[in-house]
């Protein structure tokens, strides 16, 4: 292989849709389901940028990418709750190339990107590395939010530590103003926004049926 086209392989970004949606809405149990289905009869390969962090900081993922310097962002990002910032771009920069290069995603796949972009400034930087197809937008209150997480209806919160009153509620609040405009930044860039209503019921399967009927003669290319 020439150099020109090692390097055209480098260049190439990832084909991507992005989940967005409050926390508790189903995000996790939605990609989960999505890369064992797939959708559009494509492979669908779920990157949950969440439960890399939490990895990291627990030490149950050895983050050959990062330097300790970052890990200890990582720590006290998920102590606070605050989003990465566009200065910290870097950390999930590398979490998200190795999985890509782990997971062997090829050009016919999707990468489901659940947790990353979660605000405008990383949507701009993970366009870098990834091209948005599609976004999935999941909505529903915040009385259906405080009720999935309290019975566990998508069968994903056990061993959270981040499912209190308080830090649910900044979580909500953090969701309105940083990563609600995304689905206006995704829509001036002509990117298909798919909305789908979640009750406290529904399921991952229930929202793969309803993508499935809605979008499959808009599947993006």
């Amino acid at each position: 292989m020439s150099w020109g086209a090692v390097r055209l392989v480098v260049m190439t970004r990832i084909p991507a849709i992005l989940l967005v949606g409050p926390t508790g809405s189903g995000k996790t149990p939605l990609g989960d389901y999505l890369e064992l289905r797939g959708l559009w009869g494509r492979r669908c390969v779920h990157f949950d940028f969440g439960a890399q962090l939490r990895a990291i900081a627990e030490g149950r993922r050895i983050a050959a990418e990062l330097t300790e310097e970052q890990i200890a962002v990582v720590v006290r990002s998920l102590g606070t709750g605050a989003l990465l910032e566009n200065e910290h771009f870097a950390i999930a920069a590398g979490i998200l190339r190795s999985f890509a290069d782990q997971r062997r995603i090829a050009a016919d796949d999707r990468m489901v990107l659940n947790g990353l972009a979660r605000h405008i400034g990383q949507a701009r930087d993970v366009d870098q590395i990834v091209a948005v197809s599609a976004v999935v937008s999941l909505e529903c209150s915040a009385e259906v939010v405080y009720e999935r997480i309290r019975l566990d209806s998508g069968g994903d919160r056990a061993g959270r530590t981040d499912d209190d009153l308080a830090a649910v509620a900044r979580k909500l609040k953090l969701f309105a103003q940083r990563t609600v405009p995304l689905l206006e930044h995704y829509r001036s860039l002509r990117t298909p926004v798919h909305g789908v209503k979640v009750s406290v019921a529904t399921g991952p399967e229930d929202i793969w049926t309803d993508l499935s009927r809605r979008l499959q003669s808009e599947s993006p290319s």
